[in-house]
């Protein structure tokens, strides 16, 4: 089955307060670590990552969100990527922290990458599923986004559904609704687990290796002293404040899950012996 035009879904209302969408990474982001590693260019149209065996790098977004749609297009680092590891995520602070991920696990030439996600809430993970892509995702810029709203989180990938995480609070699961996230992403060396387990480790003959990025979009609820820019009344007005999947991205989330799905953490009898975690069972 071919990859197919999804609906779209996710318009947001043109009055609620967000970020503008026409992102500039000067604007929008810090660089956090790498000693001049990361770079920002073309006016603040693009990003760049690198790693080399002394450090890698990273950025994260000046704004604080809680819930909206996150996007941003990458260019995960070409050619023999073994052991690196290119991350893009939401996250809070401290010990109970939340985070939704995205990490892009490298390969040698020729092999797939590896898309991890994972859910924190409270300071819990370990809800990982893991997938291959159907292209190659280091030869053009791609897509990926999360949709994060009191209901569910959704994964895309070029507007495609890959996974969703719904709000299983009424059966004990926690789920990540209070604590506003920052965006962030890094590119590092984990040789030591990142490919085939660990097995095959980073060749620095080929470094630096570099991850690009553009086009951040941010249709999102800001933080500022403790106030949200959706309160009150614009709360519900944002469509992807109450978005769900309809039929049709429900119909390619399954084709993604059937054909490209290498791991789920909820079919891992072994890893659960005394029982699957409540969401893998639970149905509404």
């Amino acid at each position: 089955m071919g990859v197919v035009a999804l609906v779209n879904v996710l318009v947001v209302a043109s009055f609620v307060a967000t970020t503008l969408c026409a992102g500039n990474f000067n604007q929008d982001f810090d660089i956090t670590f790498g000693d001049g590693r990361a770079k920002i260019v073309n006016n603040g149209q693009l990003l760049t990552l690198s790693l080399d065996k002394a450090s890698g790098s990273g950025f994260r977004s000046k704004n604080e969100y809680l819930f909206g749609k996150i996007d941003l297009k990458i260019k995960l680092v070409p050619g023999n990527s073994a052991g690196t590891v290119t991350t893009y995520y939401l996250s809070s602070e401290g010990p109970n922290h939340d985070e939704i991920d995205f990490e892009f696990l490298g390969n040698v030439t020729g092999q797939p990458y590896t898309l991890h996600t994972n859910v924190f809430a409270q300071g819990k993970g370990g809800r990982e599923q893991q997938f291959r892509l159907w292209f190659d995702p280091t030869a053009d810029f791609h897509t990926y986004s999360i949709l994060w709203n009191p209901q569910r989180i959704i994964f895309t990938v070029d507007n495609t559904p890959i996974r969703e995480f719904r709000n299983w609070e009424s059966i004990g699961v926690p789920f990540p609704k209070n604590q506003p996230m920052r965006v962030y992403s890094s590119l590092w060396d984990a040789e030591d687990w990142a490919t085939q387990g660990g097995r095959v480790k980073t060749d620095w003959s080929k470094a630096p290796f570099t991850a690009s990025y553009r086009n951040f979009n941010a249709n999102a609820c800001v933080m500022s002293n403790g106030k949200s820019s959706c309160s009150g009344s614009n709360r519900g007005s944002s469509s992807w404040m109450n978005q769900q999947l309809d039929s049709s991205s429900q119909q390619r989330l399954r084709w993604v899950q059937k054909n490209y799905m290498i791991y789920n953490y909820c079919t891992d009898i072994q890893r659960f012996p005394q029982g699957l975690p409540k969401e893998c069972t639970s149905t509404k």
